[in-house]
């Protein structure tokens, strides 16, 4: 800690951090000098393998900034068109990517598609909408570590297919056949309900992306998944972000779910994201 602080409150050197709820989220303030030296890198890592999210308040960082703060962290991911930040919101007009963001109005984690999953994304907010647009996550680490044993025995073992196209009919119920293709061209892939890390620690793969479960009675694989979401988004492994322009965000993608609560596509709300490689293949 550092009791030395700028004339707007923020530590002149070091880090000071501040749980946001017991059992995810820490607030952390420091100048930009601070975070964009690395010097303290070993540490945020460290803090958001064991608190899922971390909030940067109004640091205001510049594209440029994220990008070399990201790159302090990790390797960079780029896009699949190969930029580093990208536009995150729903008007059509600023991405072309809109409509497939409507999917991030349901719980998921990103990557569930890939053999590696990105390690973290960070989100720094440039136009704050005036209603709508909180960006909620729960810790998946901390909701497996709470169940029951007798629920953990039982989940242990157990395999889900998880869909891109799966997202899909949480928005459109009844898209049109151009559309699921191009869905269900993204792929398919079975992951482990359970995923146990290389660290010894485990944490739930689910989210919208989760199908079925294998070998499982279609009906008793619906009510086990949403059972399990139910439980991961209760208020106790809950944070809800709701955003000021300037202020950052980064969550551990392989130990939390996330998603955007609903805004009006015309609101203006526009984050940038850049995004961490995965360092741990699914389990």
């Amino acid at each position: 800690m550092t009791t030395s602080v700028t004339h707007d409150g923020r530590p002149a050197s070091g880090l000071v951090t501040k749980d946001i709820t017991p059992r995810i989220a820490t607030e952390i303030r420091a100048d930009k000098q601070t975070l964009l030296s690395g010097a303290h890198a070993g540490r945020i890592r460290e803090l958001l393998e064991q608190r899922g999210v971390l909030v940067f308040p109004q640091i205001g960082f510049t594209d440029d900034e994220q990008v070399a703060f990201t790159q302090t962290l990790g390797t960079i991911a780029r896009e699949v068109s190969g930029e580093e930040v990208y536009n995150v919101t729903l008007d059509p007009k600023v991405s072309q990517t809109a409509d497939y963001l409507k999917g991030s109005l349901y719980w998921h984690i990103d990557g569930t598609m890939s053999e590696v999953p990105i390690l973290a994304s960070l989100l720094s907010s440039k136009v704050a909408p005036e209603a709508g647009g909180d960006t909620e996550f729960c810790n998946t680490y901390a909701a497996y570590e709470n169940l029951p044993d007798r629920e953990k025995r039982e989940i242990e073992s157990l395999r889900v297919m998880h869909s891109a196209w799966n997202t899909l009919f949480y928005y459109d119920p009844e898209p049109r056949i151009e559309m699921l293709r191009r869905m269900m061209a993204i792929g398919d892939q079975e992951l482990p309900l359970v995923w146990t890390h290389r660290s010894g620690r485990k944490s739930l793969i689910l989210g919208a992306t989760a199908r079925h479960i294998i070998d499982m009675d279609f009906k008793k694989s619906a009510e086990l998944l949403v059972q399990l979401r139910d439980w991961a988004t209760q208020p106790q492994f809950v944070y809800r972000h709701k955003w000021t322009v300037g202020d950052l965000v980064i969550w551990d993608n392989t130990g939390t779910m996330h998603r955007a609560t609903p805004y009006d596509a015309k609101s203006g709300r526009l984050l940038h994201r850049t995004k961490l490689q995965g360092e741990e293949p699914f389990a």
